[in-house]
């Protein structure tokens, strides 16, 4: 089964077996193997039930097109990205769903570099390929495993000076995805408390979706993070390519807040250095990169883009509001690890707790967090606003951002639903409150 439309703007995801099934991922293999004709590639996989049987059937369709496959096994997403920049390979994919729930499967697929394949960059090429029926031509290449695990550990620990790591309690909840796989060999090396929850990898997900993003999974966190009183809490997703982090209040730190910490701590280790931030961030995020005297410059959102800007600008270091991290030493690629370990170095050399560290951060800069409406017409809406906020300086950069002195905000669309999304800061907490309810007043009338 290949349901065309499993391929998005940024990856291969769809429901298991209904819309894909491992005929369909097959022929995604010998139709990615085609199009960009990779001698040697990298596959891996992550925990859900039908990763297995997915994994193989991409790797024999890939074999069959010509291409040598080195099958990593059971690894994160940024486990693929790294052996494809560190070994030089020419391509590679990673069986998942990402935090989809339990029903989904699908596929991360990376050109040389780790250079993401999406809707722009030649996955809807990979798309018609696979969708021919018909057998291939030509040699067939060979699948051998390859262990990757030792470098890869090696390189995320180069991220941070451990010996600087102090003894810190953390609770991390890996939502039985791969993090409960990636971190042990990791935290072996570390030296820190850890409170480890749901790290049995189960596709599953006995315990709740693995999507910190929403609200409701991060519950658990923040209760467990309270109840051991420990100076962090730790979540990350399905494919623990992204990771959110808890304070020692238990509260949850925005992806943004995020962002502007790491771009001081890699501006310390890189003075001047370029950092890439999302149109949605808190000024916090430029304005406190160029206080440390790095350059920050604004993109669109998506790894793909931020990704490509990376390489252009010779940035050091990229986050997005949504808890992905790039950085330049780990293939241009977002990472999980690196930003858990960064975060545990960063309270240690600080010497104080993340509250503290982030107090100067809420008492200035008010965030509404991303709020979704469905909306019937989406660029009418879009030409709506900035007609309504033509006094504001406006961009087009990524939907429509307008900025005032004392507010900005940014409404972009899904690539996926008929959904508007807004982002909003503002100088207070009264006007930040004001200015969301008349913004999203004209989105919803």
């Amino acid at each position: 089964m290949l349901d065309s439309k499993v391929f998005k703007a940024y990856d291969v995801r769809g429901l298991y077996p209904d819309e894909l099934d491992e005929i369909g991922a097959e022929a995604i293999g010998r139709g990615y193997v085609e199009q960009f004709e990779p001698r040697r590639m990298a596959v891996g996989r992550d925990m859900r039930l039908s990763s297995p049987a997915m994994q193989k059937a991409f790797m024999r369709g890939a074999a069959s097109a010509g291409a040598e496959v080195l099958d990593l096994g059971l690894v994160g997403t940024e486990m693929v990205y790294f052996a494809v920049g560190s070994l030089g390979l020419e391509g590679g994919a990673m069986v998942t769903a990402s935090h989809n729930p339990k029903e989904y499967t699908g596929m991360k697929l990376v050109r040389r570099g780790a250079l993401p394949v999406g809707g722009e960059s030649g996955l809807l090429d990979v798309r018609d390929r696979a969708l021919e029926d018909r057998s291939p031509a030509g040699t067939t290449g060979k699948i051998e495993p390859y262990d990757i695990w030792p470098a890869y550990v090696d390189r995320v620990l180069s991220f941070v000076e451990v010996s600087a790591i102090k003894p810190l309690k953390v609770v991390i909840d890996a939502a039985n995805g791969m993090g409960g796989t990636m971190l042990p060999p990791v935290l072996e090396r570390v030296p820190v408390e850890t409170v480890r929850c749901y790290f049995e990898p189960d596709g599953s997900f006995p315990n709740h979706e693995p999507n910190p993003l929403l609200p409701e999974n991060r519950e658990f966190i923040v209760r467990k993070t309270l109840e051991e009183g420990a100076d962090l809490g730790v979540a990350f997703d399905g494919d623990a390519d992204r990771c959110f982090f808890v304070d020692d209040t238990g509260e949850f730190v925005p992806g943004d807040f995020v962002t502007a910490l790491f771009a001081e701590s890699v501006l310390e280790k890189e003075p001047g250095a370029t950092v890439i931030y999302d149109v949605r961030a808190s000024r916090a995020v430029p304005e406190i990169i160029e206080r440390a005297g790095g350059v920050a410059l604004v993109n669109r959102v998506g790894h793909a883009f931020i990704k490509a800007r990376m390489r252009k600008d010779d940035a050091a270091f990229a986050g997005e509001v949504s808890g992905h991290y790039y950085f330049r030493d780990f293939s241009q690629a977002d990472s999980g690890v690196v930003p858990f370990l960064l975060m545990l170095e960063l309270i240690s050399k600080r010497g104080r707790r993340l509250s503290e560290i982030l107090a100067p951060l809420r008492s200035r800069y008010f965030i509404t967090g991303e709020i979704n409406t469905p909306v019937p017409d989406v660029a009418l809406k879009l030409q709506e606003l900035k007609e309504r906020y033509a006094d504001g300086q406006v961009s087009h950069l990524d939907g429509i951002s307008v900025d005032f002195d004392d507010w900005h905000f940014n409404v972009r669309p899904s690539n996926t639903e008929p959904l508007l999304r807004l982002n909003l800061e503002a100088t207070s907490e009264e006007l930040m409150e004001q200015k969301r309810d008349e913004v999203l007043g004209v989105i919803r009338s």
